[in-house]
């Protein structure tokens, strides 16, 4: 039995306990918050843009911290599940990782690189898996994506458009702070910076246009450059609410191009462009994919956290090195914008 502190206990942290309930063989045995009221079980107060609304829940069984360093010092407990804001994760990763327990921390992994250098070598010297929430490999559409691409069924991957654009998440504070979640370009767009990393490794440089609010990426259009591809990419937010949430791609590939879109308008979603392979002999098919629940990608991501920490699988998508290439990418984004010009990633 895998025994899994959670450290922070809002929306996400909320969607992993549910989450961790599906799976066999792992047991939330402890919470650590300083919400009193939701180490009692009142989470009506949680809200999120997806996912059943919160309730009152019964935490019986389940061991209740106020303070991290009790939680890290429970020797009962094997992983722990860091789900507070992002200028903490890389603190509370490497504490617990010197408690010599396996950590899995949701996206992003931390605020800067050297923070991610930080948490990658306090794993390595601990010997502990660190595995990072980048849940949107496990979602239908992009599962479908990245497992066409590495078979290679289609020939070789040759360009990419990836979108991701929200309304303006004014229900979440903080978020436009820079040295607390880092606004668009980390919270949201991170998710498309680490795809492309998966699909196409990290790109020679970026050049990035757009507005900013602030010191942070409001909206932006990037181009990546690779030697053999063509990638762009636009994210951000919008001001009108009636759009809240709007993502999708369209792949190239040698013998077929995979495209989709789905978009909530108006608080009904739909896709605007169904999963689709157009393939090189004009014909036009729909993917075949699973149910699209948001809480089945959660729960398939922690299902196969569960398989690294028991039997050493390979960390795949959540690894923390493609994690930690994300945020880099996501830092050269931005001092693309600030600068209006191209910036360099890689030699």
């Amino acid at each position: 039995m895998i025994r899994v502190g959670i450290a922070g206990l809002g929306f996400m942290g909320m969607v992993h306990y549910l989450s961790y309930q599906k799976i066999r063989g792992v047991k939330v045995a402890a919470i650590c918050e300083k919400n009193r009221k939701r180490l009692e079980g009142d989470w009506r107060g949680i809200q999120g843009n997806f996912g059943p609304a919160g309730t009152r829940m019964d935490l019986s069984g389940v061991a209740t911290y106020e303070n991290l360093d009790d939680m890290l010092a429970d020797d009962s407990l094997d992983l722990i599940d860091v789900t507070l804001p992002p200028s903490l994760h890389a603190g509370v990763a490497v504490a617990a990782l010197k408690h010599s327990k396996h950590v899995f921390c949701e996206k992003p992994m931390a605020l800067e690189p050297r923070d991610c250098r930080k948490m990658n070598a306090a794993a390595q010297k601990a010997d502990r898996r660190l595995l990072i929430g980048h849940v949107l490999p496990f979602f239908p559409e992009y599962a479908w994506a990245l497992k066409a691409v590495q078979s290679r069924r289609y020939g070789k991957l040759l360009g990419g458009e990836f979108r991701r654009v929200i309304s303006d998440p004014s229900w979440l504070a903080h978020y436009w702070k820079l040295n607390v979640i880092g606004g668009p370009m980390l919270d949201l767009h991170v998710h498309d910076a680490h795809f492309i990393r998966l699909l196409f490794g990290m790109p020679r440089s970026v050049h990035t246009a757009g507005r900013m609010r602030g010191d942070l990426c409001e909206h932006w259009h990037t181009l990546f450059d690779y030697p053999d591809a063509s990638v762009a990419a636009t994210s951000g937010t919008i001001e009108q609410q009636g759009r809240s949430f709007d993502h999708g791609f369209e792949l190239q590939l040698e013998k077929a191009t995979l495209a989709f879109r789905f978009a909530v308008s108006g608080g009904d979603g739909r896709y605007l462009c169904e999963p689709t392979v157009y393939d090189s002999k004009g014909k036009t098919k729909p993917a075949k994919l699973a149910g699209g629940d948001p809480m089945d990608a959660f729960a398939a991501e922690l299902r196969h956290v569960a398989r690294c920490v028991r039997t050493g699988e390979d960390a795949g998508p959540l690894e923390s090195a493609a994690a930690e290439d994300a945020i880099l990418l996501c830092q050269k984004q931005t001092q693309s914008l600030t600068k209006g010009k191209p910036v360099k990633v890689v030699s």
